[in-house]
């Protein structure tokens, strides 16, 4: 994921923003035949392997076998696209200018790899392999970073390099994956073993493409309604603002396991004060990073479309203070969500997760029209709102929240509110004036509410 920050400027340099929103469509479509080709066993393989590690031979059979499947699946899913991708994508993408041959082509066969690639690191972490799991994915990361930047240089101005740098790394990972599971375990495939996964792979499946739908869907709905350099405004936007999504992800992941263990220690679910304080830093954290990234991002982002002669994208910095208040509800989200992961309750999230992505699809088509990718983002959020709220409301028979409600809800859904009424009210203001008020809001509330807090932080002997 790292790749699309580091990508960024070689993109900018070398495809217009038609491209870029072409891109997003390929890479969404690569990423749907992921999911279909690994149909869960990504999630499903850390269960088995503990059920099945004390008879080795059964472990052996259902690895070789899921991944068997897999290839089957790919193969079935490749030939099948070959025969019908040209009429799919003339029927979708009719008066766009988007095609299944040689892009869509490159996206199916880079989703089979992707997907192979996936269950395999799954599969390390399973099985407590760090060094392994580190190196594998350092090797693809780099390689795609490279073969990437290769191909645009070679292919200016087509999907060529990311599509195909993307799919040369990929391939290679899938082949060295494959080595290493054929041979550790021979080629086996038990189908019988496999229908005891289908099951629970099959909720999983469901949820993982309820969120590919919500997350990714929204690019190729667009396409009815706007041209494909609006798509790539879009997008673009997005990825600038990628690095919240990791540093929240990965300091939400840095105390998730103190997390799981307070709460599996306790006979009645609940929160308690230690808990509240780790997700009160999580928030308070994401609320400075948000604020700091709208006064920064836009000038890079203008300072990067003048070096390559690219003004269309400056486009997306209108959208910047929108997005970033989106992560705000997405940081609350996380507090709601946890139990569901610690009691592996994952029933209710069907239907949560269904009626999110009927509010967000349908709201893009009400109000693209309208208002524009201001609007599209404003539903986005609206839908986090309510998935928040049924988060909260489906997990009240099995955990009881207790929560200081300045906090965790507030405190973000203020900075949330200043900042989207900064940019309707406030839109003839200097851009540069608004991100810095915006930054000052964020630490005037954090001041107010943690004001006993920072009693004890002591600066000078930090820095001794």
């Amino acid at each position: 994921m790292a790749s699309a920050i580091l990508l960024i400027p070689f993109y900018m340099a070398d495809l217009s923003m038609a491209n870029f929103g072409a891109l997003s469509i390929y890479m969404a479509f690569s990423l749907l035949i992921q999911l279909l080709v690994n149909y869960s066993f990504d999630a499903s393989l850390y269960i088995h392997y503990h059920e099945y590690k004390s008879d080795p031979p059964k472990l052996a059979s259902f690895i070789s076998s899921a991944f068997v499947f897999m290839l089957l699946s790919g193969g079935i899913l490749l030939i099948s696209f070959e025969l019908i991708g040209d009429w799919v994508f003339a029927r979708f993408f009719s008066d766009k200018d988007l095609s299944f041959h040689p892009y869509g082509q490159l996206a199916v066969l880079g989703g089979i790899c992707q997907a192979i690639f996936k269950v395999h690191s799954n599969l390390l972490q399973t099985r407590e392999k760090p060094e392994t799991f580190f190196w594998a994915n350092l090797f693809v990361f780099s390689g795609i970073a490279i073969f990437t930047i290769a191909g645009l240089q070679y292919y200016p101005q087509t999907l060529m390099g990311p599509l195909g740098g993307r799919l040369l790394a990929l391939a290679l990972a899938a082949v060295w994956v494959l080595f290493r599971i054929f041979k550790a375990y021979k080629i086996q495939f038990n189908f019988r073993l496999l229908t005891a996964s289908f099951s629970f792979n099959f909720y999983t499946f469901i949820y993982q493409l309820q969120q590919w739908l919500i997350n990714y869907f929204d690019r190729v709905l667009m396409l009815y309604f706007i041209p494909l350099t609006s798509v790539g405004v879009y997008d673009f936007a997005l990825k600038a603002l990628i690095a919240i999504e990791f540093f929240m992800n990965g300091l939400h992941s840095s105390f998730f396991p103190k997390v799981v263990k307070e709460v599996m220690s306790q006979s009645l679910k609940t929160t308690t004060t230690n808990i509240n304080r780790y997700y009160h830093g999580l928030i308070a954290a994401v609320m400075v990073v948000v604020s700091i990234s709208v006064l920064i991002i836009p000038h890079l982002i203008e300072w990067l479309a003048d070096h390559f002669h690219r003004p269309e994208y400056k486009l997306s910095i209108s959208l910047v203070p929108y997005i970033a208040a989106w992560y705000l509800i997405k940081v609350v989200r996380n507090y709601f969500g946890f139990p569901y992961s610690v009691l592996k309750y994952t029933k209710p999230l069907p239907v949560i997760y269904t009626i999110t992505t009927i509010i967000k699809l349908a709201g893009v088509v009400i109000v693209i029209r309208n208002f524009g990718l201001v609007g599209i983002i404003l539903i986005s959020m609206f839908g986090s709102a309510i998935e928040v709220l049924l988060l909260h409301y489906q997990i009240k028979k099995k955990f009881n929240f207790h929560f200081n409600k300045l906090k965790i809800l507030i405190a973000p859904l203020l900075l949330v509110l200043i900042f989207i009424g900064g940019e309707f009210l406030l839109n003839s203001v200097d851009q540069n004036l608004r991100h810095a008020g915006y930054f000052i809001s964020c630490l005037i509330i954090l001041m107010g509410i943690y004001k006993n807090e920072f009693k004890y932080i002591k600066p000078f002997q930090i820095l001794k």
